[in-house]
């Protein structure tokens, strides 16, 4: 009998832990054509608040307000709706909610992503998601990567040793003379701890699948890290580059407006 129980306990937490997690999709209509976009359950926050966002009909009437070609297109801000010609938009009432980062989520071309605040006045990165952007970006070579980390992680690295070297210079180099037992101690615990804070710091580093990417599809790397992507645009990419093509205006503002509709998508 206890053996037959914990069968089915067994069975019943293995079904659980391989049951599929539902996968959510939302269509984006403009003028300019149709994007369906996956929404990423590794950022389940970000997926969560856009689907009730959407269910609220919050986008629909906003525009695609700011349009930089090779970069994103930027919309959804409440005061797009119906804003004049001319007008500089993207003030909207915020929304924020705290990052979500993930390895597998990053800004190649057609990911959608949450903006935010500058981190002088938003300390933690916290994303708004009463709007979004989509990524175009560019292709990228490795070189091109390899400097991008070095550009973001030797200053990481500079003020690190500023921190938790310099202070120990004189000491180290007494020790050295003196007790090379305690220097390489001492020396081991400097390493350790910045070994420690560079860890966990806001460096950059490109995995195998986003060098891959990055090369191949393009995207914007170098927003890795400091803004969210919560999702990617599965079908219509084409119309990403027809909106980024736009003229647009001395705040980047497409000069024909791009006006938005957002809509759950039904499997």
């Amino acid at each position: 009998m206890h053996r037959l129980l914990f069968l089915t306990i067994s069975v019943i937490y293995f079904s659980l832990m391989n049951a599929q997690e539902p996968v959510y999709y939302v269509n984006i209509s403009t003028n300019m054509g149709n994007m369906k976009v996956k929404l990423y359950n590794e950022t389940p926050n970000h997926r969560d608040n856009f689907l009730k966002l959407v269910g609220d009909q919050h986008f629909n009437g906003t525009l695609f307000y700011r349009v930089v070609k090779g970069f994103v297109i930027q919309g959804g801000s409440s005061d797009s709706r119906n804003a004049a010609p001319g007008r500089a938009i993207g003030y909207g009432k915020a929304i924020n909610i705290d990052a979500e980062y993930h390895e597998n989520c990053f800004h190649k071309r057609g990911a959608i992503c949450a903006p935010r605040q500058p981190e002088e006045v938003n300390h933690f990165k916290m994303s708004d998601v009463s709007q979004f952007y989509i990524v175009q970006g560019r292709k990228y070579t490795n070189e091109e990567l390899d400097m991008i980390e070095k550009a973001t992680n030797n200053p990481i690295k500079i003020e690190l040793k500023r921190q938790y070297y310099l202070p120990h210079k004189e000491e180290l180099a007494r020790l050295k003379q003196e007790d090379p037992k305690a220097f390489n101690k001492l020396l081991r615990e400097i390493k350790d701890n910045i070994n420690f804070h560079y860890s966990i710091s806001d460096k950059i580093e490109f995995s195998e699948q986003q060098r891959q990417q990055y090369s191949t599809i393009g995207g914007t790397p170098e927003l890795d890290g400091d803004y969210t992507v919560f999702g990617e645009v599965v079908e219509g990419l084409s119309v990403i580059n027809k909106i980024a093509s736009l003229p647009v205006d001395k705040n980047n503002r497409p000069q024909t407006d791009v006006t938005i509709k957002v809509s759950i998508v039904t499997q």
